[in-house]
């Protein structure tokens, strides 16, 4: 197992950029449940984190190392402040670009690991939930699924916020700053939803989508929302909930769903 952090300077957000990462290049069988995954190619998963959180969150509160053995894959865990992942559209400030796009680059130079659309799935809670589900979205040429737990899809929520200035975790000025006009966030390509009725349209091939969230999360009603709308659209996915709020019991567990539904059981617990 090879583990670490690292930094580098990342054009795309004009900035030193932190990064965590697990390789179980030395794994022991004998600890290993499910010995398939160890019978095809080693995938690549990036793991998002929430709001105010840090490219160390799946290492402490999360159980990254043990995901990487048992599924057989890298994982690589970024540090992106509190961007949404989302592109400002000028160069400093392209989060998504930055994900999706420079920070694979950087880890096959630096690794030589490469990133295929086959071999790469993406990852998050909360604010990294919604960005898992709309970065794949984004460039479903660079992703074959993604796993959202918990995702901070609420953007109907987000943009009445704004717009009467309402009380919430983030203030206003910072909503406005990430999202832009609220009048036209809902039909923008910061809707994952509106990204997938494009993706449908053109015909592309779309990543697989797995998500879920706690019966006792404030964000429960727009992931049903969300499902309902993939549902009627005939998509790829697989939607979960269960007991459980806000925090890592929850996903600790519906991580390890969720690379069990898109890799097979491979159980971590």
């Amino acid at each position: 197992m090879a583990s670490g952090r690292m930094e580098f300077h990342a054009y795309s957000i004009m900035q030193h950029a932190n990064f965590a990462f697990v390789i179980p290049n030395d794994v022991e069988m004998e600890e290993v449940f499910d010995k398939s995954h160890y019978e095809r190619e080693r995938k690549n998963l990036i793991l998002l984190h929430g709001l105010t959180g840090t490219d160390t969150d799946w290492l402490y509160g999360g159980n990254a190392q043990e995901m990487a053995i048992q599924y057989n894959i890298n994982i690589f865990m970024p540090t992106t402040g509190n961007s949404f992942y989302l592109n400002k559209g000028y160069t400093g400030g392209n989060w998504a670009d930055y994900i999706a796009v420079e920070f694979p680059e950087y880890i096959h130079k630096t690794f030589g690991i490469e990133f295929t659309r086959e071999n790469t799935l993406i990852g998050g809670l909360s604010m990294g939930g919604f960005g898992a589900i709309r970065t794949a979205l984004a460039y479903p040429d660079r992703f074959s699924a993604c796993i959202g737990l918990s995702a901070a899809i609420h953007l109907q929520d987000v943009a009445e916020e704004i717009k009467k200035k309402l009380p919430g975790l983030m203030p206003t000025e910072m909503l406005l700053g990430i999202f832009g006009d609220p009048d036209k966030l809902l039909a923008s390509d910061k809707n994952p939803a509106v990204l997938y009725k494009k993706l449908k349209a053109e015909g592309s091939e779309i990543p697989k989508i797995y998500f879920a969230c706690g019966t006792e999360d404030s964000l429960v009603t727009a992931n049903r929302e969300f499902r309902d709308f993939l549902k009627k659209e005939g998509a790829d996915f697989v939607y979960e909930e269960g007991p459980g709020a806000h925090n890592w019991t929850f996903w600790n567990k519906y991580i390890n769903k969720g690379l069990g539904c898109i890799l097979g059981k491979g159980d971590t617990k």
